[in-house]
């Protein structure tokens, strides 16, 4: 019998990382800010879920200055999203089980 639930990513198992992953599936990038204030988490626990899934090469950093000001901004990988969409789709899966 196969593992229902082995295609299920677990990278994604967090629901920050779901999230930030959820918003860089529809939209092309977002800034640092707006995902914290889109996610309701503190610089940290936003940092730390970042970091794993930079180390993990599902999302890449780009980092530039606007004026003044740093700007850190997020992206999705090609793998990121291939991975991403598989996780959905076995959660689908799971889902619509009979």
């Amino acid at each position: 019998m196969k593992d229902i639930i082995a295609g299920i990513n677990k990278q994604f198992e967090n629901r920050v990382r779901l999230g930030i992953m959820s918003a860089l599936m529809v939209n092309d990038s977002f800034s640092f800010n707006d995902l914290k204030d889109l996610l309701g988490v503190t610089d940290g626990n936003l940092a730390s879920h970042l970091k794993a899934l930079e180390k993990y090469e599902l999302i890449v950093v780009s980092k530039q200055f606007i004026g003044r000001k740093p700007n850190t901004t997020y992206h999705a990988t090609m793998l990121g999203r291939k991975r991403f969409e598989e996780h959905l789709n076995a959660l689908e899966k799971l889902i619509t089980r009979k």
